[in-house]
């Protein structure tokens, strides 16, 4: 590839930046993360697993130095400096990449001379704090069954006996002294407490969903609307999407549902203005990547989830020590939360062969829904297209 040639990948177009060989077209087209730096460190080229890695285009990093992304103390210069002093291949792992224009840790990276430029190194980039999250996904998935059927007996075995409490305590009620009687009146609060806690667990047991094209676009407008005419009146909501975004293959409610608990999250985080004393901001944001193929359990099958869904808030983040369980059951830092919400939402999004992942820092926190494509010959129905 040459100047400004381009090539194209299911659909997607791709340009290299100006000034390399043909060589690059090569790296283009890999899964992983590749940028090719020149003798000063300045990006010369990134591939499309570069720009989202960067999240920047490559338009944004031509001729940008790596400086401007991550510290100068940071080992990814002590590795690219061995490349060109040995003139061989260098690998380093577990760096951390933090900045306030990137927040990456526990990445690989891999860098080797670039012959076709003086002073060239090619690093490839992998995060596996991604992969980690996979797993815990994974494993979130698999204790979601056991939650599940757990729910379903709780549902069962709880609620008969307790309509008897109920029905006795409004019996022993028309008999009792005042004393007596809001004693009675306390049992039954609190036995119509405990249904309505059980009636939520219920929320998780397994129901199949029936899928179909769905514009993802009229789901976002219609949360979004819900939002500005309800919980989130004060907050500004801005709206980036990828008009050329394909279908999505889902269940129209459930995604609405989704949605709808991480806008009404992410106004609650933000609350009446963002961090640092801002205007309060939330972004609905679409893209289309190449995503990732996730094995299924069980099974040979790869599932491919190039659909990138995202809802931002400016808000004061996400404590550190609450994101690796944030998707559970019961993990909240609401005052009076039942910490339901995001596990309900893990629980959706895992009825769609999805995956959702959260990066937080203070005045950003992003959580990314990663859904499949609808598959073809499928049409979003006309009254919603």
């Amino acid at each position: 590839m040459s100047g400004a040639a381009t090539l194209s990948r299911d659909g997607r177009r791709l340009r290299a930046i100006p000034g390399l060989p043909d060589a690059v077209g090569v790296l283009a087209a890999l899964p992983v993360p590749v940028v090719v730096l020149d003798g000063d460190d300045l990006f010369r080229f990134a591939n499309p697993a570069a720009e989202i890695f960067f999240q920047l285009s490559q338009a944004s990093l031509a001729g940008m130095a790596l400086a401007e992304l991550i510290p100068p103390d940071s080992r990814l210069f002590a590795l690219l400096r061995q490349v060109r002093i040995e003139d061989a291949p260098v690998s380093d792992h577990e760096l951390s990449l933090e900045s306030p224009r990137l927040r990456r840790h526990g990445v690989s990276a891999h860098g080797a001379p670039f012959a076709e430029l003086p002073g060239g190194v090619v690093l490839t980039l992998e995060d596996n704090s991604r992969a980690a999250m996979l797993d815990r996904q994974l494993s979130f998935m698999g204790a979601a069954r056991g939650a599940t059927a757990m729910a379903a007996m709780l549902a069962h075995e709880v609620k008969n006996p307790l309509s008897g409490i109920r029905g006795a305590a409004q019996l022993l009620e028309q008999s009792a002294s005042e004393s007596d009687a809001e004693l009675c009146q306390l049992i039954q609060e609190e036995a119509d407490r405990i249904r309505n806690l059980v009636d939520r667990m219920d929320m998780f047991s397994d129901r199949p969903i029936e899928r179909r094209a769905v514009n993802i676009h009229h789901v976002l407008d219609h949360v979004r609307r819900v939002a500005q005419t309800g919980f989130a009146s004060h907050l500004r909501i801005h709206q980036d999407y990828d008009p050329s975004l394909p279908a999505v293959w889902g269940d129209r409610d459930q995604l609405v549902q989704i949605l709808l608990n991480l806008v009404k999250n992410a106004a609650e985080a933000v609350g009446e203005g963002g961090h640092g004393g801002g205007l309060g901001e939330i972004q609905l944001i679409t893209a289309y990547h190449h995503g990732v193929r996730i094995a299924v359990p069980g099974s040979a099958e790869r599932v491919h989830l190039p659909l990138q869904v995202m809802v931002r808030d400016n808000g004061p983040g996400i404590p550190e020590e609450l994101r690796s369980t944030l998707f559970e059951p019961f993990v909240t830092t609401k005052k009076g939360g039942q910490g339901l919400g995001l596990a309900l939402v893990a629980k959706l999004v895992a009825n769609h062969g999805g995956l959702i992942e959260c990066d937080s820092r203070p005045g950003r926190t992003t959580f990314r829904l990663s859904l499949p494509g609808a598959p073809a010959g499928e049409t979003v129905p006309d009254h919603e297209a």
